[in-house]
C-alpha cells in the first residue's frame, strides 16, 4: 500500500516538473541550472524521486520557492491523499 502511494507522488512530481520546465529542452534546462540530466530525466519519467536538496534546487530553477513547488506537486495528487494511515488510539 505504501509503495502505491510513493508511485502516486513520483507521478505527481513528474507532471509538475514537466509543466514547470515547459518547452525548454531537458538538456538546456539541466545545463543552465547545474542539475544532472539523469536526475531530472528519471524524475520526469517517475522512475525516482530526487533528494530534498535537489527539490530545493529544482524549485529555484523553475523560479519557485520550495513551498510553491511542493504545492504544485501536491495539487497533482488525488483529493484526500495521505501517506500515513493513522490508527485510532486505544486507551487501556
Amino acid at each position: 500500500m505504501q509503495q502505491d502511494k510513493k508511485v502516486l507522488i513520483k507521478e505527481a512530481l513528474s507532471i509538475a516538473m514537466k509543466q514547470a520546465r515547459g518547452e525548454q529542452s531537458l538538456f538546456q534546462f539541466c545545463s543552465e541550472n547545474d542539475i544532472p540530466l539523469s536526475v531530472v530525466s528519471e524524475a520526469e519519467r517517475a522512475l525516482k524521486d530526487p533528494q530534498l536538496t535537489t527539490i530545493f534546487k529544482l524549485a529555484e530553477a523553475y523560479g519557485l520557492t520550495p513551498a510553491e513547488f511542493v504545492e504544485k506537486i501536491s495539487s497533482k495528487l488525488p483529493d484526500g491523499f495521505y501517506m500515513i494511515e493513522k490508527q485510532p488510539c486505544v486507551n487501556l
